[in-house]
């Protein structure tokens, strides 16, 4: 009922338009709002940070998700909607270097979709499985191009840890960038989560998290990880957007293979688009200087 609620919502919807009332963020606000609405009111809202929704600000070039001015969530560009734009989501997909022909892909974590429609067009076959907690997330889906529900892709109004306890076992790639005002979705952020999405990876799985903010802010969780998945992570900084990439690998015995990775990333970058030479060059260095455990041993 939750899931059919949401996709008659998005279906169709057409959102307020208000000029930015905000001084960098400039264009237009898009709002999930009735043409009936008081537009000095929401301007006032959007100012002092009492809006309750996640909004969109169109600057004529890009699209941004927002949920208040401080926090961007998402950005697509305009002539190029199906491509990551933001340094972070392309580094998420680095998790094909060591899982290259994934079955069944699962991202916790809607935002604008970025990384959901770059799966759609770019991996074809492969079956992809969207949870997000915020159905108004989920309404804002049209505004950022995101494909209608079809026999590969499915978009779910459902909390990320009540959808892992329930699915079946057999994710290749849980992709988790997951956030509320506050930070990291706290459901997530902890060892029975983590548990419990370990169980439900395949064989080789990979577990891929975005982590924003503050390191002292999520030292503790990667610590929690480095325990479920016995030590077997790698994480990755990008300065670009001040986030780190976690993944962590389920394969026993996982001993990456970096010299086929090289050239493997060559192939990659051919067939994607991505830079993946940089990013197993950075995936190299981190593993071998034991960043993660660094990190893990500073959030004890």
């Amino acid at each position: 009922m939750r899931l059919h609620a949401a996709r008659q919502r998005s279906a169709g919807l057409k959102l307020y338009e208000l000029p930015s009332p905000f001084e960098i963020e400039t264009g237009t606000v898009l709002m999930l709002e009735p043409e009936w609405a008081r537009a000095g009111e929401l301007r006032a809202q959007l100012l002092d940070e009492s809006y309750p929704k996640p909004f969109v600000i169109d600057d004529g070039k890009s699209r941004y998700l927002y949920f208040n001015v401080r926090l961007m969530q998402s950005e697509m560009s305009l002539k190029a909607p199906h491509d990551l734009a933001l340094r972070y989501t392309q580094k998420m997909m680095g998790f094909l270097l060591f899982h290259p022909r994934p079955k069944r892909i699962a991202l916790i974590g809607l935002g604008g979709g970025s990384i959901i429609k770059f799966c759609h067009r770019r991996l074809p076959g492969v079956q992809l499985t969207a949870i997000e907690l915020d159905p108004d997330v989920i309404a804002l889906r049209d505004a950022f191009f995101i494909p209608p529900d079809d026999e590969r892709l499915q978009i779910l109004q459902a909390d990320g840890a009540e959808y892992i306890e329930q699915v079946e076992k057999g994710i290749d790639a849980l992709l988790i960038d997951a956030f509320d005002k506050t930070g990291f979705a706290p459901s997530l952020a902890n060892r029975e989560f983590l548990t419990a999405a370990f169980a439900k990876l395949s064989g080789n799985g990979v577990l891929v998290i975005n982590l924003a903010g503050d390191k002292e802010s999520f030292a503790g969780l990667i610590g929690e990880v480095m325990h479920v998945f016995d030590d077997q992570a790698i994480m990755i900084s990008v300065p670009d957007d001040g986030n780190h990439i976690l993944y962590a690998f389920k394969e026993r015995y996982f001993e990456p293979r970096w010299r086929w990775l090289h050239n493997h990333a060559k192939e990659l970058r051919a067939r994607l688009g991505l830079d993946f030479p940089a990013f197993v060059q950075k995936m190299e260095r981190a593993s071998k200087l034991g960043l993660a455990r660094r990190e893990a041993i500073r959030g004890r």
